[in-house]
């Protein structure tokens, strides 16, 4: 059975950073694609980052340049790294295990929310 918990959230003022964990229990970590989405109040949930499982990365043209994801296999876990924050990425933030770029799985954590004031 596959779990994933989401920390590391929490709030920030414009301009500032927040790195966001997610570990993995179950399943085979190191062969899997990892995904970082988002979903604002009253707006649909948007993937934000991805990593396969050579470290090849992706990211929403929102957030290149500010986002970095990244992944520990031995640590089970999958960091999303966000600096100059903005306004706009106020969201929970959802990690996803076994995604493809922009396609994710049926494998969420709980969320984590990140609040960014202006």
């Amino acid at each position: 059975q596959v779990q994933l918990v989401e920390s590391g959230g929490g709030l920030v003022q414009a301009g500032g950073s927040l790195r966001l964990s997610c570990v993995v229990s179950g399943g085979i970590f190191s062969l899997n694609g990892m995904a970082w989405y988002r979903q604002a109040p009253g707006k649909q949930r948007e993937s934000v980052a991805h990593i396969n499982q050579d470290g090849g990365t992706n990211y929403a043209d929102s957030v290149k340049g500010r986002f970095t994801i990244s992944r520990d296999n031995a640590k089970r876990t999958v960091y999303l790294q966000m600096n100059s924050l903005k306004s706009e990425d106020t969201a929970v933030y959802y990690c996803n295990f076994g995604a493809l770029v922009n396609s994710p799985s049926p494998y969420w954590g709980q969320g984590t929310q990140v609040t960014v004031s202006s």
